[in-house]
């Protein structure tokens, strides 16, 4: 069975960084494309940025774009996120997902319970 299990969230300031770890176990990580989602309060889960399994592709959000590097370490099935330049409105549980194949496509198969990353101002 695959698990995720996200780490790393907490309290930043505006303008601050933090870096989100997410490990996938239950299958060969190097085969499939993962990626971060969040929910606000109030608001739908929204996607963040993804990567291809290899780790040679990767794709974010309008409103991160800049600001935020989704990266990956296949030999210890470990996949990040590095935020920077955080502002208030980037408070949000963090999920982290794995894909169904070696590219994203819109669809995730496995997700994980997430983390509460907070912003403050």
């Amino acid at each position: 069975q695959v698990q995720v299990v996200e780490s790393g969230g907490g309290l930043v300031q505006a303008g601050g960084s933090l870096r989100l770890s997410c490990v996938a176990s239950g299958r060969t990580f190097s085969n499939y494309a993962m990626g971060w989602f969040r929910q606000a309060p109030g608001k739908e889960r929204e996607f963040v940025a993804a990567i291809s399994a290899s780790g040679g592709s990767t794709f974010y959000a309008n409103s991160v774009k800049g600001r935020f590097t989704i990266s990956r370490d296949n030999d210890k099935n470990t996949v990040y996120l590095q935020m920077s330049s955080l502002r208030p409105e980037d408070t949000a549980v963090y999920y982290c997902a794995a894909g169904g194949g070696r590219f994203y496509t819109g669809s995730m198969d496995y997700w994980g319970k997430g983390t509460l990353v907070t912003v403050s101002s």
